[in-house]
């Protein structure tokens, strides 16, 4: 069962991508005790090793993004408003009305456009771009905004976790909830030794993960993500991606990866065999890690697993129990197998 007040902390902690500190303390409080070896390196990276009961026969890098989507402050206008732009591939029309917090001081702001009573012809029907947005932090004029938040600065949704006994609704579940998968590996018994990854600037740009997988220099590498869920009213079920409720969501192909076709094929049948639920992800579409993972050095063996996700990159992403369930196992499966030289050694394409 995942730790879902571990995983409530850490959705609710700030860590737009470039400004991870906040989330990196808390992940390195969580695995410090467990941990055999950490590196922090050159872009903020965890880097991390642990023993098992036996040496792996194939190395394999465990990776989970730490960064979020955000925004980041561009100008202050004369009379204290924010002018912002995107961290992160963000829809613009959920951000009109939502609350903020800002920079260090973490100020409470409100997103803001022209009252629709203002507004014109299709302007009312319009999405505002940037441009015509902007934050209230509530200053007065330029000087006063200055006193509390500088260019540069970052602002994350001021989102509440809220869960039932089917359901979790929360800012940045992508990709905490593979951080969590993480987290719970560790603090775990395992059978090989293995390392971990909880990498920085995913959504700008898999940049982090670049980095650390050339540091690591793995075999494999499986990476724990969060993916779009489409299972939604008026959208045709050839088109909805993946679906809540059945399970981990297991990727052939996106926009930067063809995923390894045997680890592919050994994830349904451990999903089969320790009776867990896995779909595949049914749609070319989207990106995350693995696109830079599997090009480094000499080229590494790569899978995904994820959980599926509705309205992702949006300050209410929900997501089903039975799904952060099965994705947790079968990562513990699949971690062992493929550490274990669970692998009939063909041809990986």
């Amino acid at each position: 069962m995942p730790d879902y007040k571990l995983l409530k902390e850490l959705c609710e902690c700030d860590g737009v991508s470039g400004s991870e500190e906040g989330i990196r303390e808390l992940i390195l409080r969580e695995i410090t005790p467990y941990a055999d070896e950490i590196n922090i390196d050159n872009l903020g990276n965890i880097l991390v090793h642990k023993k098992g009961k036996k040496p792996a026969k194939n190395r394999l890098m465990l990776s989970a993004h730490m960064d979020e989507v955000g925004l980041m402050v561009t100008d202050i206008t004369t009379d204290g408003f924010l002018k912002f732009d995107e961290v992160g591939g963000i829809d613009r029309r959920v951000l009109i009305g939502q609350r903020v917090r800002v920079g260090h001081e973490r100020l409470c702001g409100v997103i803001g456009i022209k009252p629709i009573h203002l507004c014109k012809g299709e302007e009312s029907g319009a999405v505002p771009s940037y441009g015509e947005m902007y934050i209230d932090i509530g200053a007065e004029s330029k000087e006063e905004a200055l006193l509390h938040v500088n260019y540069g600065e970052v602002a994350s949704f001021d989102s509440e976790y809220l869960e039932n006994d089917y359901m979790i609704n929360a800012k940045a579940i992508d990709d905490r909830f593979g951080c969590l998968v993480l987290i719970e590996l560790l603090k775990s018994e395992t059978e090989y030794d293995l390392d971990f990854a909880f990498v920085v600037q995913e959504e700008v740009g898999l940049h982090g993960a670049k980095v650390a997988a050339y540091t690591l220099n793995p075999d494999f590498a499986l990476v724990l993500e969060t993916t779009t869920a489409a299972d939604i009213p008026e959208i045709d079920p050839s088109k909805q991606v993946c679906c809540l409720g059945e399970g981990a969501v297991i990727s052939v192909m996106d926009r930067r990866t063809i995923y390894d076709k045997e680890l592919v094929r050994l994830a349904f049948s451990a999903a089969d065999e320790i009776g867990v639920k896995a779909q595949y992800k049914r749609a070319v579409a989207g990106g995350n890690d693995a696109g830079v993972i599997h090009q480094s050095r000499g080229g590494v063996r790569t899978l995904a697993i994820s959980l599926a996700c509705r309205y992702l990159h949006a300050p209410s992403c929900v997501a089903d129990k039975s799904d952060c369930e099965s994705v947790m196992r079968l990562a513990r499966e699949m971690a062992r197998r493929i550490a274990g030289g669970d692998l009939s050694g063909e041809s990986a394409q």
